[in-house]
């Protein structure tokens, strides 16, 4: 008699950064409408949103900026442009005789990368064996799967590509992408 073997599937992980959502304050009162006035790249409608939005060309990224000098800028991928963003905010203040004398305290909100784990999905079966997940494929075309005793919560889609959100760290992303392939894995060898 022969004993089958089970097929150990080696998926190929392709996943990156796509964008840091970060927040921080500088600690100084800011006029918004003397802001959206004399600055390009601006909005600010205060009926509609107390915050104003700055669009930065480089890094292309966006920052909420609220008159009590709290920022969340979103776009980055990386903390390096982060950074460079944050300081571009600082350089658009000096010229409203703004002074920011604080170095400002990044805090990491939410990472949330994309990518391909190299392995074909079936998601109707992973709906139902795969715990904490929720998919609906009249709605939407991706399952909705949270990872046990992490933040992260992926989006899988049939062709094995993925985002997953909800991390605060490279190495939060890359640990909960390996807990998820090797979860798949053991899905799929079981079978």
């Amino acid at each position: 008699m022969a004993v089958k073997k089970k097929k150990v599937y080696k998926g190929k992980k392709d996943i990156r950064i796509v964008n840091i959502v970060v927040s921080t304050g500088l600690e100084k009162d800011i006029p918004l409408e003397k802001m959206a006035a004399t600055l390009p790249n601006t909005e600010y409608n205060p009926e509609q949103f107390p915050g104003l939005v700055l669009r930065i060309k480089d890094p292309k990224t966006s920052a909420l900026i609220f008159s009590s000098g709290k920022v969340v800028c979103t776009g980055a991928r990386t903390l390096s442009d982060v950074d460079k963003s944050i300081q571009s905010i600082i350089k658009s203040l000096k010229k409203l005789d703004i002074v920011v004398t604080i170095t400002p305290e990044i805090t990491v909100q939410n990472i949330v990368a994309s990518g391909s784990i190299g392995m074909d999905l079936n998601l109707n079966v992973l709906g139902i064996q795969l715990p904490n997940t929720e998919y609906e494929p009249e709605q939407f075309p991706g399952l909705v799967h949270k990872l046990r005793g992490t933040n992260a919560t992926f989006l899988l889609f049939s062709n094995g590509k993925i985002v997953c959100t909800g991390t605060k760290t490279e190495e939060q992303v890359n640990d909960a992408t390996d807990t998820l392939i090797a979860n798949l894995e053991k899905l799929l060898n079981n079978k």
